[in-house]
């Protein structure tokens, strides 16, 4: 199972700095991986372990701002698409400059 922590937290006021650190600090220290800014996930044994996280977060979940969790199967995660910009290359790939002497 993984468990998927999405989270927009304001950065307004050295206050919210502050939990903002706090928060991501906490997510680290308790095995989270960062995915992209603001989206982290961990991997959990069952079920029973990934409820065992969601509960963590929410008791530690800053004040302000909005906190979203998912749960969901390994075999869903690995379904996962990642989709990037266009690849640009400056080398040819061809053989169409080839010079043969």
């Amino acid at each position: 199972m993984r468990v998927i922590v999405f989270f927009d937290l304001p950065t307004l006021s050295a206050e919210d700095r502050r939990e903002y650190a706090k928060f991501r600090k906490f997510l680290i220290k308790g095995g989270f991986m960062m995915m992209q800014e603001s989206v982290y996930t961990k991997m959990a044994l069952n079920k029973t372990v990934a409820d065992s996280v969601v509960e963590s977060v929410k008791r530690n979940k800053p004040p302000k701002g909005l906190v979203q969790l998912m749960t969901i199967t390994e075999k869903q995660f690995n379904r996962m698409e990642y989709v990037c910009g266009e690849f640009v290359t400056d080398v040819l790939c061809t053989d169409e400059r080839l010079v043969i002497f």
